[in-house]
Parts: structure tokens; sequence; C-alpha cells
């Protein structure tokens, strides 16, 4: 097979961005099949496969790129799905420039090999061309049960399910998914495709429960005494994190949570909507993550002229992915970097139409290895807006901690495990994803699912011996 020694990947094909930030549709377009044979045959193969050990969920990276390059797709899908439960939503997704990418050994003198492109390509062509569903394994008598149907719990549940386990996935929501369906927007990560992928977990066995609030509706230890043998809590972190700032109780002061469950679980956008939200003029968005990028994107979409991502570091320490942040500013998302709130005005309707704001500079840096932010001396400004949203970061909701009797948290709320495996203080329980570790990725919460996954079973199983 020749190989591609073009020292560039193969662009995504995408929308315009002035045609895109007026839509809720998917930006990018995917490869076709002719880029995603050539992007394949610029990998290398190498013998040691770091791409494969920067996965948190050990894909068989260069095996499944050789599949595609010699045309095999159905071959390529069979190693992505023996390790990852959800290829289409990584393939979208995922960090891969941190992860997998940024280890690739075509990156030291050129671009990377599109990994995440591939996969993506990979889990579409499967959905589109094969209709049939995943068998359901041989049952092996013993019962597990999983809080949270977002990607960690899903990837424990067909982990677990996959060993013949009997699992029951218990949602708060209606609609299983997670972050996936309330956090990420459809022009990231289309809902059909989550769908899609729940559905085949669902073939396989796996129960799904919505509307089940685990510590209101029943507890930890009703999942016991109803016969599950171990508990594998994947929550999440959705507790929302204000400034502490005057003025944050004002009408069209949202939190990113709230904002983006509206429009993506909700379907706010849709003009037959019943979820109100307000469709604003001039939108401030306090915060530099990907969830930041989201709530600012999503702005655009719904009709605002101005929106603006305010963060008190410079463009350099955004945490967000690079590819987000270009799209944001394709879209005319306005950055106003070195700048932090710290007061939110309001009108005499109790309105917001106004943030008061500060310049900031970089100091030494702080205990996260970032520059500290400081305040630049008579610098104070204020920025003429009618919508606040804050993403300064979530945290656990204390509802199963309060509910669950020895369970050991930390003084940010997430449970305390003793190592990968998720193991918790209490016998039987164990807990992984943004609830222990806060706020994270998709891809390292699915990752703790499978270490979970195969903790559960030892567990079981050594009872059994």
């Amino acid at each position: 097979m020749a190989r591609n020694m073009d020292p560039k990947k193969c662009p995504m094909p995408s929308q315009a961005p002035d045609v895109r930030n007026k839509n809720f549709d998917e930006v990018a377009l995917g490869y076709t099949y002719e880029m995603a044979v050539n992007e394949a045959k610029r990998c290398l193969n190498c013998p040691k496969k770091p791409c494969r050990e920067a996965c948190p969920v050990q894909i068989d990276i260069p095996a499944f790129i050789a599949c595609v390059a010699n045309e095999d797709m159905e071959g390529a899908y069979a190693v992505l799905s023996a390790s990852s439960a959800l290829p289409a939503v990584c393939g979208r997704v995922c960090p891969q420039e941190t992860q997998c990418e940024g280890k690739c050994v075509r990156g030291i003198k050129g671009e990377p090999v599109a990994i995440g492109r591939l996969e993506r390509f990979v889990a579409d062509w499967h959905r589109e061309h094969n209709a049939t569903k995943p068998q359901k394994p041989a049952q092996n008598g013993h019962k597990v049960a999983i809080v949270g149907a977002g990607p960690s719990g899903l990837t424990a549940a067909g982990d677990l399910a996959k060993a013949g386990y009997q699992v029951t996935v218990f949602e708060a929501l209606h609609l299983a998914g997670g972050v996936l369906v309330y956090g990420i927007p459809e022009f990231r990560l289309p809902k059909a495709i989550v769908r899609h992928e729940i559905d085949g977990l669902k073939a396989m066995g796996v129960e799904i429960q919505t509307n089940m609030v685990i510590g209101k509706v029943l507890t930890v230890d009703d999942l016991f005494d109803m016969g599950y043998e171990a508990v594998y809590i994947a929550s999440g972190a959705g507790l929302p994190r204000f400034m502490g700032i005057p003025g944050e109780s004002l009408k069209g002061v949202y939190s990113a949570n709230e904002y983006l469950t509206r429009i993506n679980l909700m379907k706010a956008y849709r003009k037959d909507s019943k979820t109100p939200i307000k469709h604003s003029e001039k939108v401030a968005v306090v915060g530099g993550g990907n969830v930041a990028m989201d709530a600012a994107r999503s702005a655009k979409r719904l009709g605002a002229k101005e929106v603006y991502i305010v963060y008190r570091r410079g463009m350099q320490e955004l945490p967000a992915r690079k590819e987000e942040v270009e799209h944001a500013q394709e879209e005319g998302i306005i950055f106003k970097t070195l700048t932090n709130p710290v007061e939110v005005l309001g009108d005499e309707n109790g309105m917001v139409c106004g943030m008061r704001c500060v310049e900031m500079e970089l100091g030494e840096p702080d205990a996260s290895g970032r520059r500290r932010p400081i305040v630049k001396e008579g610098s104070e400004f204020v920025l003429d807006v009618d919508t606040m949203i804050m993403s300064i970061g979530t945290s656990p909701n204390p509802l199963i901690r309060s509910t669950t009797p020895g369970l050991e948290t930390n003084r940010h709320g997430c449970i305390v495990t003793d190592g990968d495996d998720g193991k918790t203080s209490r016998e039987g329980v164990y807990a992984g994803g943004d609830a222990v570790t806060g706020a994270a990725t998709v891809i390292l919460a699915m990752g703790a699912g499978k270490h979970a996954a195969k903790a559960i079973d030892a567990y079981i199983q050594g009872k059994k011996a």
C-alpha cells in the first residue's frame, strides 16, 4: 500500500461561518470515502503505538486506521467498538489534539493523522451502511445498577453488558445521554447520533430508566435491597458555580448549564418550543472553556448581534479546544480576554443592562502552573450587554452524597475513590467521571467507566468464588 506523505491532514469540509452561525445544523460535514482512505494512508503504523497509549479507552488506533486505508470499514468499526461504546460521539467531541493526535509521530514534522475525523467517518459509515443491531450476550445471573446515563455510565453499562451482567441505568432526566444531550449543542453533536449509540446499548440488554433521581426516588441503599450487587455512580457534575459578585440574581443572568439545557435538551431554538429563553441583543459569556464556547456560539445562533467571551487570562491560556476557539472566532464571537467582571448592572425592571469589568494582567504562575491574573489599577469599564452567562465550572450535585451514609467526598463535593478502579469508601459502590473529578472531558469520563466496569466484574466474581 502506497503511503500518503502529505505533511498536512486532509481538511474537514464544513458549513461556511456566515451560514452556520444562523442555524443549529452540524458545523463539520465529515470526510468523504475518498478523503478518509487517503488520510488513513498518512498513518505510519508505528510498532510502539504512542497514539494508543494516549487514548483513555485504549483504542487500537493504528489497527482501525489500517482497515480504513485498506477500505475495510466494517473491520475498522469492529476495532473501534471493541474499546469504545460511543465512537461516533468521541470522533466529534474528544480533544484528540492533546491525546492521541498529540502523540502521533507524523505531528513531529507536520500535522498528525486526523484520528478523530477518521473515527467519526468509520462510525458514521457503519451507522449508514449496517442495520445489524448488536447481539445480546449470554447472561451471567448478576445485576449491576448504574446511576447516570452520561458518557461514563453508558460506557460502564456497555462493558458490563458485554460481560453478561444484567445492567440497569437510572437517569434523572427524561432522556439518556447526560451532557451529550443537555450540554453539547446540536451543531457539534447531533442528538440523533447519541440516540443511535444508546439504542445499540439497549440492544445488548442494557435497561435505562429515566426520570429516576437517585437520592430522591430511590437511594443507593435501596438499589442494594433490590438485588443489585454493585452500584456505579456516574452522576456527573451538574451544579453550576457563580462568582459571588453583585447583581448575579438579576433577570438575564444564566448559568451555562441552564442556558445550554434549555437549548439542547428542550430545543428552545425552535419556533414551536415551549421552553422560554431570552433572545438577546448583546451577550457576555464569562469563562474560557468548551462550555463557554458552546454557550457563546448558541447565543449567536439565537440572533444576538454581539456575543463576547469574557476571560480573565489571555488567548494562549484559554482552556477550550483550539478548534472550538477557531470556530467561534470565524462565527463572529468577540474575545475580551484579560478581562474580569466585578458587578452585573440592572435597570429599573431588574433586567441586566450592563456588566462592570476590570482589565487584568498576568503575573507569576499560580498552583495550576498558569500565570495568575492581577487587576490592572484604574482599568474599570462597563460592557454594554443585556444577558450574562456564567461558565466558570460545575461541581457534583450534593443529593447522592447526602443520602448515602459512609460515602466519602472531598471539600469540592466530589466522591473520593481508591485509584483508577473507582472503588469508594462504601463496599460494592464505585464512582467515576465528573462525579469524581469535577467537570472534565467526555473521553476521560468514558475511561473511568471502563476501569470501573472491570473492577466491578472482578469484585462480583471474587465474591462468587
